[in-house]
């Protein structure tokens, strides 16, 4: 059995994330282009939306992952809170731009698609509000952790902007259901069967799991250099950046 607490310290947790980091892009690299095959070239014209509906293949998957990092987020805020866990604040603070990256290209990649489909680049629906909410948590969060000069203040300062913001969450998800607007429903449920063509459908996923592995990835390499800088003064630190 792995003892995950063996990994809890930095100075162990930062080989482990250089050695993961290839197999994560790599995995990414190789399911973003055969998911981009999927769903540029096997999957067919959509019937109501003709070729415009293909921006789906980058904008659900982007969608999906700026509500999964900002959890992953708050949850390693939430045990560096409690457990008074460096590495799990580190881990929050090199979640914060990749969120927001996921949170910006699902909203530009929306435009594209809604002005198309609904003849406009944005409007005021319930569902692209409470995601540009969800972009300006990223970027609060992030502000306000570099506007304190003591880390493990700032690190409790935006842990707790960040468990506030978790409301924001399920308000994103449930909002097509809450309330009545223009952004269509969920074509991918738990408890129905998908509202779309297989190779629609598999094209989709296969780019929900690019996006996996490239915000993993990315994290991991924001995480070792925020190691690096904040543990400078250890001597391990010291040796990792000589032998670089």
């Amino acid at each position: 059995m792995i003892n995950w607490f063996y990994f809890a310290a930095v100075s162990r947790f930062y080989p482990l994330a250089g050695r993961l980091i290839p197999w994560f892009y790599g995995a990414a690299a190789l399911l973003g282009a055969l998911g981009l095959y999927l769903g540029l070239w096997l999957a067919p014209t959509d019937a109501q939306q003709g070729e415009a509906y293909r921006i789906i293949f980058v904008h659900v998957p982007a969608a999906w992952m700026s509500m999964v990092v900002y959890m992953a987020m708050a949850a390693w805020a939430g045990v560096g809170l409690v457990f008074n866990s460096r590495l799990s604040s580190m881990m929050a603070c090199a979640l914060a731009p990749t969120g927001a990256w996921m949170t910006f290209l699902a909203l530009w990649t929306g435009a594209l698609w809604g002005k198309p489909t609904w003849g406009t680049w944005w409007v005021w629906d319930a569902r692209l509000t409470s995601e540009l909410v969800l972009l300006f948590l990223y970027i609060g969060f992030m502000s306000l952790h570099a506007s304190i000069d003591d880390v493990r203040r700032a690190d409790r300062a935006a842990g707790l902007l960040a468990l506030v913001g978790v409301v924001n969450v399920p308000i994103i998800y449930f909002s097509v259901k809450w309330w009545n607007t223009l952004h269509q429903g969920a074509s991918v449920s738990f408890t129905k069967a998908p509202s779309m063509a297989t190779p629609m459908l598999m094209g989709m996923l296969v780019m929900a799991l690019a996006f996996w592995a490239y915000c993993i990835a990315v994290a991991l390499v924001r995480v070792r250099s925020i190691m690096l800088a904040r543990e400078q003064h250890t001597a391990w630190a010291r040796e990792t950046v000589r032998s670089a």
